[in-house]
């Protein structure tokens, strides 16, 4: 049996600098709050990854507050602004589409990105306060021109939110160079431990608490941090980033799937007319159901998703999809192969044999 993992989005595997960051501070004790030495140490390995965060994002430490992670951080923004004087687009995820169910969305073209001219259209009739829109989109990988968005809300008087979590270590960007007010980050999906992190903020920028009850990470978000977690996560940033090149190559092997799966007639492939990150490819297949497949794959020692982790065990038709005009049918099955830094040639090599076997037999695509 293969054992070949695709799923990198949902989580990546812990990357070798994050765990031994981890097993280093494993028998470290101290609260960071404590003025003593164990706390003063513990204090030190947080600003330690604070500022290596911040010296990847091109801004002060100070503008960096950590969190357990990016539904936390989309949480703490969206609760900060009263619904109905907030835009987030159609393809947001979870965490901000089920938090603000009755907050207008932003449509998308059937390629994925923002519609410009719906977007200036909704600014000019609701004059919101904050606006949040997506680098880089969980299911298919669509990066948006979000400098350009940025600018736009901004000369409407809002603030910007920006979901950043499957950007970092797949594109270059900076807190500036995007023009965003908040950022949302995320520990595990580069290769870190899960259950960790950050919210970046504008220069004197300040939020409402999502959590209260401490006057840790400078009073913006209560709680004992983790100490261990957060200092892995400055870690693993450190070397994703540090190995872009390495994960832009990825675009050729995901084509080379995306190649083998269009020779079904039955496929077909989103976002292909988008900017997308190189690791993502998501494709919808006819007259099949996306349980049967995973299943399929699954036994075959192959773990894919049928769309976003956060969604997974259910039979729920993506919002994503439905945003850019995927038909729903459940006779369609949806599926997203999220490569990474653990992806090997081999790997894209057995895939494409077991998926040829299955054409063959469960698809029956001769």
């Amino acid at each position: 049996m293969k054992n070949i993992y695709f799923d990198h989005n949902a989580t990546t595997p812990l990357r070798p600098e994050a765990r031994a960051r981890m097993l280093e501070l494993m028998d470290e004790c101290g609260n960071a709050s404590s003025i003593h030495k164990f706390g003063r140490m513990a204090r030190k390995n947080i600003e330690n990854a604070r500022g290596t965060l911040a010296e990847i994002l091109d801004v002060s430490a100070g503008q960096i507050i950590f969190n357990s992670g990016a539904t936390e951080g989309n949480n703490t923004i969206a609760r900060a602004f009263a619904p109905e004087k907030i835009l987030i687009s159609a393809i947001e995820h979870s965490s901000l589409n089920e938090t603000l169910p009755t907050s207008p969305r932003i449509p998308v073209t059937p390629a994925g990105l923002i519609d410009m001219t719906a977007l200036d259209a909704l600014l000019e009739k609701n004059r919101p306060e904050l606006v949040s829109v997506m680098l880089v989109n969980n299911e298919t990988g669509v990066i948006q021109p979000i400098a350009e968005i940025a600018a736009r809300v901004h000369q409407a008087g809002a603030k910007f939110h920006c979901d950043a979590v499957q950007a970092l270590g797949k594109i270059p960007f900076t807190r500036e160079g995007l023009g965003a007010d908040f950022i949302t980050l995320s520990s595990h999906k580069i290769g870190g431990p899960q259950g960790v992190g950050a919210l970046v903020l504008a220069p004197h920028m300040s939020i409402t608490p999502l959590l209260t009850g401490g006057g840790q990470e400078k009073r913006q978000r209560a709680g004992t941090e983790n100490v261990m977690g957060i200092a892995a996560f400055g870690a693993a940033a450190k070397a994703a980033c540090a190995d872009m090149e390495s994960f832009a190559k990825l675009e050729t092997l995901r084509n080379k799937l995306e190649e083998v799966l269009a020779l079904s007639p039955r496929v077909k492939i989103l976002g292909q007319n988008a900017p997308r990150a190189a690791g993502t490819l998501s494709a919808t297949l006819e007259n099949l159901s996306g349980e049967t497949l995973l299943m399929a794959l699954d036994l075959e020692g192959i773990a894919i998703s049928a769309g976003s982790a956060c969604s997974s065990g259910t039979t729920k038709f993506s919002h994503v999809l439905k945003a850019m005009g995927v038909p729903e049918n459940r006779n369609t099955a949806t599926l997203r192969l999220s490569l990474g830094w653990t992806t090997t040639e081999k790997d894209i090599d057995d895939f494409i044999a077991v998926w040829n076997k299955l054409r063959a037999t469960l698809l029956k695509d001769n």
